[in-house]
C-alpha cells in the first residue's frame, strides 16, 4: 500500500505544481502548502466515508512524513522542522475543519475561506472554480484510481 500512497501522494504533488493555479500570483513556499494542504484536505474529505479510517489514516500520516522530509530537504535543522511541521500541521487541521461543509457555501463564502490563507489573491475565482472542478472529480473516482499518473482536471 505504501507504493499506492507514494502514488497518491505525487499526484498531489503534480497538481500543487500546475503554474495554471499560480498565474498572477506572487506566491512563496507557504502558500504552495497551503494549495497542496487544500488538495489534501479535500481528498480526505471526500473518502472519508467511503474509504476504511485506518487506511486515510496511514495515507495522512504518510503524506505528513513525506512534507517533513521535504523540509529536511531544504536544510533546516531539527528544531526549526519540529515547529513548522507544527505549524503546518495545524493549518492542515484548520483548513480540514473550514472545507467540512464546503457544498453548502456559496461562492463569496467559500472566496473568503481562500483569502484567510492564501496571501495575494489576484485569481481567487480561478482558484474557486478549480477546486470546484478538483472536488467534482475526487467524487467521481476511488480512491484508489488516484493512484495511477498525473491527474489531469
Amino acid at each position: 500500500m505504501n507504493n499506492n500512497f507514494l502514488n497518491i501522494y505525487n499526484n498531489l504533488i503534480k497538481l500543487t505544481r500546475n503554474k495554471n493555479l499560480y498565474e498572477n500570483l506572487e506566491v512563496s513556499f507557504y502558500d504552495r502548502m497551503v494549495i497542496l494542504f487544500l488538495h489534501l484536505s479535500f481528498l480526505l474529505k471526500n473518502y472519508k466515508k467511503v474509504e476504511s479510517k485506518k487506511n486515510l489514516q496511514k495515507f495522512f500520516d504518510f503524506c505528513i512524513r513525506q512534507i517533513e522530509l521535504s523540509i529536511r530537504e531544504i536544510g533546516y535543522g531539527d528544531a526549526t522542522i519540529n515547529k513548522k511541521m507544527k505549524d503546518y500541521i495545524n493549518l492542515l487541521f484548520s483548513l480540514i475543519d473550514k472545507i467540512d461543509d464546503w457544498e453548502l457555501k456559496n461562492d463569496s463564502e467559500k472566496l473568503e475561506i481562500l483569502k484567510i490563507y492564501i496571501s495575494n489573491m489576484s485569481n481567487g475565482k480561478n482558484l474557486l472554480n478549480y477546486f470546484e472542478k478538483y472536488r467534482l472529480f475526487l467524487s467521481k473516482n476511488a480512491f484508489k484510481s488516484l493512484t495511477k499518473d498525473i491527474i489531469t482536471l
